[in-house]
């Protein structure tokens, strides 16, 4: 196992860090076997070459929030394609001599991860993982402070955090799920139930669609699915809503003083618009609409209302055209002005506490002016930010202020 001492804090104070990861460790997780890092929870750089495992860190650490980490990706896919650590081997690795264990999951996890996160004066020991259930079947485990928690929804309570990465370049060309999900991340750090009505929705609105496609059609059982599509559904579209005040609100006062453009949201589709109009009585419309859009549904074989529908729209405000119009670096640059926004607003709601921000090849995409000025608000945040990238140099503003290291073929060493 690859076990890193912790760099100098240097002229950071520790009362400067509010929400911070301090140590990760992952057992059969992607490219490593078994690995760990420890830092200060002042902002990170993990520098070197393509498939060297920086963004693999990231992943892991975006786990350690609700949903399916910053990749979207089936957790099947996270268990590490090469030789695996053994069971022992696990157990040995976290109570190695000198070391204070962290929380970890069954020696039976087909890929675990493990971290210790710090939370004003609290600390918190989080594992998360897949395994082999009782059937046979792979399941999720996630142990905060050693008590199984339900899902990974009850992280939300603990960690917030963002993140931007190189496949979000696409996000105002692809297609409106990928935005559905950028505001869905950014509801969760003001409203961490968000993804449990989430769950709630999508899990009726699937079994609705499978009453409507093989019966039987028996409207006792499609109105009490409708209820429960409408109760979670308004709530997840007044959250987006008002989510979207809160950070066109902070984008507004922060306007264009700094070096990012200031971009203004809006929610778009048929279910934003209902649930806006109907106010108190949003549950009985959007249940009306499901009970009307039965026979369109059975048809079409999909659900035609609902938030699963809604999109985001960004424009640039200084140039008045729509995001998908803007230049790649503008767009670039209206991402990391939101995020900025959010991080900021966080923090006013939080006490200080800006959330963690996961910053995958950024610094490559901004000329030097907006680099530096990232970097800048990232310090007067106080943020625990993770940033990757090939080239080392991007990050000299940072120098003293921050823990770097070079990573080589899984291997963690500390740039001084």
């Amino acid at each position: 196992m690859e076990t890193e001492r912790q760099p100098e804090t240097g002229a950071e104070p520790k009362r400067d860090v509010r929400l911070a990861v301090t140590r990760i460790q992952l057992t059969n997780f992607r490219s490593y076997a078994s690995a760990e890092l420890v830092v200060s929870g002042r902002p990170v750089v993990l520098a070197g070459p393509n498939g060297a495992g920086k963004t693999n860190v990231l992943d892991a650490i975006s786990l350690l929030a609700p949903g399916r980490g910053l990749r979207g990706a089936k957790l099947s896919e996270h268990i590490r394609r090469g030789p695996q650590l053994c069971a022992q081997a696990k157990c040995e690795a976290v109570r190695r001599p000198g070391a204070q264990p962290i929380e970890k999951l069954p020696s039976e996890a087909l890929w675990a991860v493990a971290a210790t996160v710090t939370r004003g004066g609290e600390t918190y020991e989080i594992g998360t993982g897949l395994s082999i259930g009782p059937g046979g079947g792979e399941r999720r485990q996630v142990r905060l402070n050693g008590v199984p928690a339900s899902s990974s929804a009850d992280l939300g309570d603990v960690v917030q955090m963002t993140w931007l990465t190189p496949a979000m370049d696409r996000l105002f060309s692809e297609g409106a799920s990928g935005r559905r999900r950028f505001v869905d991340r950014l509801v969760l750090g003001f409203d961490p139930a968000h993804g449990r009505r989430a769950v709630r929705y999508e899990t009726a609105m699937r079994e609705r669609a499978k009453l409507l496609k093989y019966g039987p059609r028996d409207p006792m059982w499609l109105d009490g699915l409708e209820r429960e599509m409408a109760e979670a559904g308004a709530a997840l579209a007044q959250a987006r809503s008002e989510t979207v005040a809160r950070l066109n609100a902070m984008l507004a006062e922060r306007g264009e003083a700094g070096a990012f453009p200031q971009a203004q949201l809006a929610m778009e589709g048929e279910t934003d618009a209902l649930v806006a109009e109907a106010g108190a009585d949003a549950e009985n419309a959007l249940r009306d609409a499901f009970a009307r859009a039965r026979i369109a549904d059975a048809e079409s074989g999909h659900t035609t209302k609902g938030p699963q529908r809604s999109d985001l729209a960004v424009r640039h405000v200084v140039k008045r055209a729509d995001a998908r119009e803007c230049s790649t670096g503008e767009q670039k640059a209206l991402l990391v002005s939101i995020i900025l926004a959010d991080a900021w607003e966080l923090s006013r709601r939080r006490d200080g506490k800006a959330p963690l921000l996961l910053l995958d090849e950024v610094a490559a995409h901004l000329d030097g002016r907006r680099r530096a000025a990232l970097f800048a608000e990232i310090l007067s945040l106080g943020a625990q930010a993770w940033m990757t990238g090939t080239d080392l140099n991007l990050f000299n503003n940072l120098e003293g202020r921050a823990d770097v290291f070079i990573v080589d073929n899984g291997r963690f060493t500390v740039q001084e």
